[in-house]
């Protein structure tokens, strides 16, 4: 098994806490209504800690595929959350699970920074292309803009 990891960051234009209400603490109720290709996200195990685990269903075309998402840690004073991509029909058959290391860190404009650092851990001698790793980069980063632009349009939320 190999790994790769990708670190990069992502500004937004609100605050540390709204943002990490949304992607974080309210991530099951908020994504099947902004993003069109999730079905829905349940709880399997746990209730939001540590050890949870969620099913994220998503409809493409004609076919239904899922991932099980596993909290690793979550420390909402410091705006962390960390967890793993460990199964699943959309995960891709070269890997054999995708780490998330995420952490809010206030920008000087008042807005966010999400510091992302990704390891994908491929089976066998598995590698993963420029750009595989270009389109997952602008993916997560497109969530995150995605989210800012839903904060930015409804400030009670």
């Amino acid at each position: 098994m190999g790994v790769v990891t990708q670190i990069y960051d992502t500004p937004a234009a609100v605050p540390p806490t709204r943002l990490f209400k949304a992607m974080t603490l309210d991530f099951h109720n908020l994504f099947p209504k902004l993003v069109d290709s999730i079905h829905s996200i349940v709880f399997t195990q746990g209730n939001g800690g540590p050890g949870t685990i969620k099913k994220i269903t998503t409809i493409e075309g004609d076919k239904t595929k899922y991932v099980l998402h596993r909290v690793d840690a979550i420390d909402e004073a410091n705006f962390v959350y960390n967890f793993s991509i460990t199964e699943g029909t959309a995960l891709a058959d070269t890997l054999e699970k995708v780490s998330f290391e995420s952490q809010l860190v206030e920008a000087p404009n008042g807005g966010s920074i999400r510091k992302v650092s990704v390891q994908f851990f491929t089976k066998g001698d598995a590698t993963l292309s420029e750009e595989e790793l270009t389109a997952n980069k602008a993916k997560i980063q497109g969530l995150v803009k995605l989210v800012e632009g839903y904060l930015l349009v409804n400030p009670d939320y």
